[in-house]
């Protein structure tokens, strides 16, 4: 019997190691590329998709807006349609600060900047805050709300503004994606040592393909600009972050298009139950008390015109300054109760008037407030260290304004 003998295996040179060597690193390199480009562009799309979002949402309540300026600005409506232009006007400002309020909250999580105060609190409590924020959003969509809660009132430990807003945000999503006249049933109950919220609908439903994807950031059922439901694609975003921050976690689930939607939060029950905390008593509006001197500094004529005759149809005596040498030149005649201070003054910062005003012997005592677009906790802090008593993050709030107008009366 013939065996045949095996070639010798070929040994490699040094040069030819070198080039195979090399050749590998270049397509590791080039498949690395290629997939950092495709990454690249499905962020570039989404980001494009995102911007042309907003512009879209934006554009929505800047119509009636301007509808309802134009109104008021022919004189054709008085009494009663005046009224529903002003109330309309208020809604849709409102819906704009709360499409920005989102964007913010949506940065200061994702950057770690969001601390949570932590409190005692009946999970009851927090569903019927959340259930009078998304109010609007339910009735608007003409739909039934049911609650289900029981007997027991689930103590938890959470920061119970953020969990509100966690929960709203829930129903307002229910809300935009169930068609007119549809159900929404919010229930909670214990499950061991955890509180279970569910928060189910009637509504569109979620592709199964989208049910990994909805937390995520801009993420839409559905891509067409045409829909009716609109939204930032940050809701659930926000909702998946804070829950997560109170320990809890949150899960979506759908039987497919047109079927519904449920999502589930589980959050942990406070070691032993906690009282409910009590309601604070809301002060009273600035027209109640005395007049006051009032100095309004913003480097927008419009925005400090406008918040002075607000002021002024108060009863307040109103003086106006555009930037930071014109509000000292007029404290060195008027002496206000209270000054609303703009921080991005030119040439000078509100920050350094402040300093000034503080420094100031004839202005001792004078109420302080911010005025500024920036919100978050470090800003807060930024301006109590500069003497600031109060931080309005602009659009100000009606009622806010009226609490500071409060205290400063109060102060004499």
């Amino acid at each position: 019997m013939t065996f045949l003998s095996s070639s010798p295996r070929r040994r490699f040179g040094p040069e030819e190691l070198r080039v195979a060597q090399n050749l590998a690193e270049r397509v590791t390199v080039a498949i690395e590329n290629a997939r950092l480009y495709r990454t690249l562009q499905e962020q570039d799309r989404r980001k494009d998709e995102f911007l042309a979002t907003l512009a879209h949402e934006l554009r929505n309540p800047l119509a009636p807006v301007r509808n309802g300026v134009q109104i008021l600005r022919l004189g054709g409506a008085t009494g009663e349609a005046a009224g529903r232009a002003l109330t309309m006007m208020d809604r849709q400002l409102g819906h704009m600060a709360h499409l920005v309020d989102d964007l913010m909250d949506v940065a200061r999580v994702s950057s770690g900047k969001v601390v949570l105060r932590k409190e005692p609190v009946p999970l009851r409590a927090v569903v019927d805050a959340a259930v009078e924020t998304s109010r609007q959003a339910v009735e608007a969509g003409g739909h039934e709300l049911a609650l289900r809660m029981p007997a027991e009132p689930l103590p938890l430990n959470v920061d119970r503004t953020r969990l509100v807003q966690a929960l709203a945000n829930l129903l307002n999503n229910a809300a935009k994606y169930t068609l007119p006249g549809g159900r929404i049933v919010l229930s909670a109950q214990r499950d061991g040592g955890d509180a279970v919220v569910r928060v189910a609908d009637t509504g569109v439903g979620i592709p199964a393909d989208m049910l990994p994807k909805v937390f995520e950031m801009f993420a839409q059922v559905g891509t067409s600009l045409e829909r009716s439901q609109g939204g930032l694609g940050i809701g659930l975003t926000l909702v998946k972050r804070l829950v997560e921050m109170h320990g809890g976690s949150v899960r979506a689930e759908s039987p497919g298009p047109g079927r519904g939607s449920t999502f589930t939060v589980r959050l942990p029950l406070a070691p032993a139950p906690a009282p409910a905390p009590a309601v604070a008593q809301a002060a009273g509006t600035g027209a109640a008390g005395r007049p006051l001197g009032i100095l309004v500094v913003d480097d927008n004529r419009d925005a400090a015109d406008s918040m002075a005759m607000l002021l002024e149809m108060r009863g307040h005596q109103v003086r106006t300054a555009h930037d930071g040498p014109d509000a000292l030149k007029v404290l060195a005649t008027f002496r206000p109760q209270l000054i609303l201070l703009d921080l991005g003054l030119p040439g000078m910062s509100g920050y350094e008037v402040a300093r000034r005003i503080r420094e100031s012997a004839e202005l001792q005592g004078v109420t302080l407030a911010a005025l500024t677009g920036w919100g978050q906790e470090e800003d807060r802090r930024r301006t109590r260290e500069a003497g600031f008593d109060h931080h309005l993050t602009k659009p100000a709030d009606p009622g806010e304004l009226d609490r500071i107008v409060a205290g400063a009366q109060a102060r004499g």
